[in-house]
């Protein structure tokens, strides 16, 4: 009995004592800005790490760890800069999780601060092991702008510049024999989001190249290039900088010739603005002198809620159905915007003016970088292949792609310039007349109309993209206080009659 009692003290302490190894891959892992990734960790030989303490932290932050596991659940102690970002996760889909020592780390909306070394500790009752895994981080900024500028001699000065990239990108001009042009200088800055923005120049005679390109490109092969035809720009700078008398002429010449146009265009103004109306399938950026009347706007407001039951699955909506962002479990694989993430207004138009106000950021909170906005025509919206989502195809909107800037659906799509980034958007659908128009409600200012045709139910249009902090918001627009006399101020009101 003795010598039974005592086996099974030595089995336990057998069993009590055997040690396992922690092991990362011996690669890095890259991962795009705003994407979320796996950081794979594990134990050797597999076992269950229910029951052990996993710990992710870094540099020396051992005690105010990225993520901390511990009796069977994620405690509440954490960086906070990681909070609601980092889960437990599988490696492989052939991983069978923690019941098989699988201890990988889920890590979202990633930034470039999260670039660096991560400690994969994992401890037991009798042993524990620690294994480093680094994290590198990228972001492919806007494709390059190029802008010519004709020199006396014959020659064009090219400028080119591109935003948004992470780490420091590499600059290359090339002709189009694709040979390697010698660049005049280059400027690099780094932006309070740590992304870097890149300027370069170069000088060009027609007897160099006839194409000229500048491409932005990453040490891991991503690259972005913007090209020029140098031949057509010498072309249209053909007039005799020898003679300054004939250039005075011709440029006197131009601005009374203008002055002749603004005078038509001012004096037919409501012709021209009745005209607009008839034009379909076109953009137009209206030119407004002074404040929107944001008041009369709010006339036409319409209480709009997301449609639940034609929800994209990987989207969290509110309870009373007014914000939407992307769900915790939606691995965006980083490769340009998530066309598929859209919500739906549960309302229907066939008529009529219909406004609505959305919020773009949280108190405090930067605005969001990534938001798709405007209408659908109902049950049009089927693919997530951006070719398809075209205003023939019954979908108008506004998108804002973060470094890739904002640019609607029209074709080809156009890219505007909003500055400041709207904090909270207004959108003014009139079916009757055949327009889309979008507002900055902060700063009073109208941004654009899409003119088209709209045929059957119309309905809102929301997308919040992924990797902000603020979610998407439906407002309820005010009530705007009653005049005793009907006011005949138009929707764009201009600050004076001259």
């Amino acid at each position: 009995m003795l010598s039974i009692f005592i086996a099974l003290l030595v089995n336990l302490f057998i069993e009590t004592s055997v040690s396992f190894s922690v092991v990362v891959p011996r690669d890095q892992t890259v991962a795009h800005v705003g994407s979320t990734v796996t950081v794979p960790c594990w134990i050797t030989p597999p076992e269950n790490a229910e029951a052990l303490e996993i710990r992710w932290y870094r540099h020396d932050q051992f005690s105010n760890p990225v993520l901390f596991y511990q009796h069977g659940k994620i405690q509440d102690v954490q960086e906070e800069s990681y909070r609601n970002r980092t889960s437990l996760t599988l490696w492989s889909d052939q991983s069978g999780g923690l019941k098989d020592g699988d201890v990988s780390l889920r890590l979202e909306k990633l930034t470039v601060q999260d670039e660096g070394v991560f400690h994969c500790y994992v401890s037991g009752e009798s042993t524990y092991g620690s294994e480093e895994i680094v994290l590198k981080v990228t972001a492919v900024g806007s494709a390059p702008v190029l802008f010519p500028q004709p020199l006396d001699d014959g020659r064009v000065n090219f400028s080119c510049r591109s935003s948004g990239w992470y780490p420091e990108p590499n600059i290359m001009w090339m002709s189009d024999e694709r040979t390697v042009l010698r660049p005049g200088g280059a400027s690099r800055s780094r932006g309070a989001d740590e992304m870097f923005s890149v300027h370069s120049w170069t000088v060009v005679s027609h007897s160099d190249a006839q194409l000229v390109s500048c491409s932005v490109s990453l040490k891991t092969g991503e690259l972005k290039e913007g090209r020029l035809n140098i031949q057509a720009i010498i072309s249209s700078d053909s007039s005799d900088p020898s003679d300054p008398w004939k250039a005075l002429f011709f440029t006197l010449l131009i601005c009374a010739l203008l002055g002749l146009v603004g005078l038509i265009l001012y004096k037919n103004r409501h012709k021209l603005t009745a005209a607009r109306h008839t034009n379909t399938e076109e953009l137009k950026k209206d030119t407004v002198v002074g404040d929107v009347n944001i008041e009369e706007l709010r006339k036409h407001a319409d209480q709009i809620s997301i449609d639940r039951e034609h929800l994209h699955p990987d989207l969290t909506v509110s309870k009373d159905c007014k914000t939407v962002r992307d769900g915790p479990d939606y691995n965006h694989t980083g490769e340009g915007f998530p066309y598929e993430l859209c919500a739906f207004g549960a309302q229907r138009f066939t008529s009529g003016r219909h406004y609505w106000e959305v919020s773009l950021a949280q108190e405090n909170t930067a605005p969001k970088n990534y938001w798709l906005i405007g209408v659908v025509k109902h049950g049009s919206f089927r693919s997530k292949d951006k070719s398809a989502l075209t205003p023939s195809n019954g979908i108008w909107f506004l998108c804002s792609d973060g470094p890739n800037g904002f640019y609607t659906n029209s074709d080809p799509p156009v890219k505007l310039p909003l500055t400041p980034r709207p904090e909270q958007l207004g959108v003014l659908l009139d079916y009757d007349d055949g327009q889309l128009s979008f507002y900055n409600v902060k700063e009073r200012k109208h941004l654009l109309t899409m003119s088209t045709r709209f045929t059957g139910s119309v309905v809102p249009l929301f997308n919040p993209g992924v990797g902000d902090l603020s979610p998407l918001k439906i407002l309820d627009c005010p009530k705007p206080v009653e005049s005793p006399v009907e006011s005949s101020q138009p929707l764009l009101g201009n600050s004076s009659d001259a």
